[in-house]
């Protein structure tokens, strides 16, 4: 038979009361009281009732997460460090997919703030006017994007571009390719912003292909692009875009990384598993998780600070190059692709 709260009070020789103020209310209680109650729920093995101590709190019990598309890895590995830490913080997890689109994304903020404590909104593509008017009764902590006044969680972007960008240049790349992600997407914005600076800083000519969908497909539709404008290497939004362009340069027997190097970003499992294995920067996805939801309950435990108007809490998270084997030394001029004209040291 499961053990009950009063087994727990009898237990740490306590009341019922005492034990629920102990496991809802830990503040309320003496320390040294919580954890002869804490010792006593885990020696019987209790679980307590989600909707009794819903009633007691006013909570829910509940975390939400809402992400562009789970079908990228990069938003999988993200919901793995969510999940785990809502886990170990005892809270339920929900989870919605926007597929995309920004106009799902405070439609899903507005439905879900009912139904959770908290949520975390991953790399949303809502303009911040938009989405710094909506009004929420949920704590929100933001993730991969910045918006006055809001908790957030970022990567530093720039500085992973410029890992990106010193590498090739240090391999003799003088003129590098963009495949950029799309124009509502936060992280892009930084990470153009991150090789526009290197760029300069290096001599390096740098050639903006333009906006693709971060899929896949995206990548396929930059690679003839990236072979014409005469770039010895290319740099993709993400992996997944990435691993589009490598499939496409095999398809035109194009050697990676002997006549072009590629090199992605976010370090997805399956970057390590193609055949050249992809250089790529790293972004740590589950921390990433794992510090929103760490924001969030902080933001839940000290709800005072919070409507005094406190300055929002921010973590930024560092971006790491990780070396494999689709970036080479540039090749001879003579076994380049001709391609068009750039301005050095500027993005176009």
């Amino acid at each position: 038979m499961a053990a009950t709260i009063r087994d727990v009070a009898t237990a740490a020789g306590v009341s019922q009361s005492t034990v629920s103020r102990a496991l809802s209310m830990p503040d309320l209680v003496n320390p040294a009281t919580r954890a002869r109650v804490l010792a006593a729920a885990r020696r019987l093995g209790y679980q307590p009732n989600r909707a009794a101590r819903g009633l007691i709190t006013g909570r829910t019990g509940n975390l939400g997460l809402i992400v562009p598309d789970l079908s990228n890895p990069f938003f999988s590995s993200v919901v793995k460090g969510v999940q785990a830490a809502a886990r170990a913080a005892d809270y339920s997890l929900f989870i919605a997919d926007t597929d995309e689109e920004a106009t799902a994304e405070v439609e899903l903020l507005l439905a879900l703030t009912r139904q959770v404590d908290g949520i975390v909104l991953c790399s949303p593509r809502t303009p911040d006017a938009e989405l710094a008017r909506v009004g929420v009764e949920s704590a929100v902590v933001l993730m991969n994007r910045r918006i006055e006044g809001r908790p957030s969680v970022t990567v530093d972007n720039a500085d992973g571009m410029r890992q990106a960008v010193e590498h090739l240049a240090a391999l003799g790349h003088e003129r590098i390719a963009y495949v950029a992600g799309p124009r509502t997407s936060w992280s892009n914005g930084q990470r153009e912003q991150g090789l526009h600076r290197s760029a300069e800083d290096t001599g390096t000519d740098l050639v903006h292909l333009g906006h693709f969908p971060p899929r896949f497909e995206g990548g396929v539709a930059a690679a003839d692009l990236a072979l014409a404008s005469g770039a010895t290497a290319v740099i993709a939004y993400n992996d997944v875009v990435a691993l589009g362009l490598l499939s496409r340069l095999g398809a035109r027997g194009v050697s990676v990384p002997d006549q072009i190097s590629v090199l992605g970003c976010d370090d997805i499992s399956m970057s390590a598993m193609t055949h050249p294995a992809l250089t790529t920067v790293s972004i740590p996805k589950r921390e990433a998780g794992r510090a929103g939801v760490a924001l969030l309950l902080s933001l839940l435990a000290d709800t005072a600070a919070a409507a005094e108007g406190a300055p929002a809490p921010h973590r930024e998270l560092h971006a790491q190059l990780i070396v494999r084997a689709t970036t080479g030394v540039a090749p001879h001029p003579d076994r380049r692709t001709a391609g068009g004209h750039s301005t050095k040291g500027t993005t176009r």
